[in-house]
């Protein structure tokens, strides 16, 4: 399941860089075929990015078949399976998610027509250096694909830990490399890091993955805001780097949140340096000082 989830974000990650090329750079299809060859050959290297190549130079009597394709994907479920799981495990695997929602949106092909039509947004193309940007894309696809495996690995430990499995993280990555649809060079990278470290929380700690996020976060915040800037959706590349920025921030906002559901709930909350006591402010002067039960937010 987790791999079918991971296969979901990488798909995902592969059609929004696509998507850049094509209505943000105005790449033509052999163009884009040329650039995942050349991604093919290093770090990228992987059975979804050869494909990619191969479907985007793919020409029958009427050109290029792609072009023709309806825009709105299937699903089996097995991406929705992972999400929930997510969410019952309490795992933010959040890229995922963004795949699964990423392929309902595109159900809504009726309605994105008619919204295409009343709804204003950028209508531009990117005029600065393609060559660079490029070069940009690849590092945040790279970066993103670390983000998208990290997170698929935290639910594999999370639900090692509820039901007490003794898993071999550097074996699963190993197995994957074998005749999977996700198979690539990186796996050798993911079971590298659990070989060294198999008690390892979360692959983004790893000497080898910190080196490569530090390398590739600027190129994740170029990419991103161009695209936002060239009113381009990208959710799964958006989340990624929105998780990474979440994850390396010692304090995030939670504690208003925390705040606001006292206050309208009486939910309790912990202060600094006294962990584990749970203490209810009465924000109003009004009522008294009680802690919801059924209730909760």
């Amino acid at each position: 399941m987790v791999h079918n989830g991971i296969e979901y974000g990488d798909m995902q990650l592969i059609c929004e860089a696509y998507h850049i090329m094509r209505n943000g750079l105005n790449l033509r299809p052999d163009e884009m075929s040329r650039v995942f060859d050349e991604w093919n050959k290093g770090e990228l290297d992987s059975f979804l990015i050869e494909i990619t190549r191969d479907i985007l130079m793919y020409k029958d009597e009427k050109g290029y078949l792609l072009e023709r394709i309806r825009d709105t994907a299937g699903q089996k479920g097995t991406g929705k399976w992972t999400a929930i799981a997510a969410l019952d495990y309490g795992v933010p695997v959040t890229l995922i998610g963004e795949s699964v929602f990423a392929r309902c949106l595109s159900a809504l092909q009726s309605e994105r027509i008619q919204a295409s039509k009343v709804l204003t947004g950028p209508d531009a193309v990117y005029q600065g250096d393609k060559k660079q940007f490029l070069e940009h894309l690849r590092k945040t696809l790279y970066a993103s694909k670390i983000i998208s495996y990290a997170q698929g690995f935290m639910l594999l430990r999370e639900a090692a830990k509820i039901y007490n499995w003794n898993l071999n993280y550097g074996g699963i990555a190993l197995m994957w490399r074998g005749g999977c649809i996700i198979r690539s060079a990186f796996l050798g990278n993911i079971k590298a890091a659990f070989d060294k470290n198999p008690k390892l929380s979360n692959l983004l700690m790893d000497d080898f993955f910190a080196k490569a996020m530090k390398e590739c976060q600027a190129s994740c915040r170029i990419v991103v805001s161009t695209a936002v800037s060239l009113g381009i959706p990208t959710p799964a590349l958006s989340t990624a780097l929105a998780f990474y920025d979440g994850y390396r921030t010692a304090r995030l906002p939670a504690n208003l949140l925390q705040a606001q559901r006292d206050y309208f709930g009486a939910h309790t909350y912990e202060l600094l340096g006294q962990e584990g006591k749970f203490v209810h402010t009465n924000w109003t002067g009004h009522g008294g000082n009680v802690s919801a039960s059924t209730y909760d937010v």
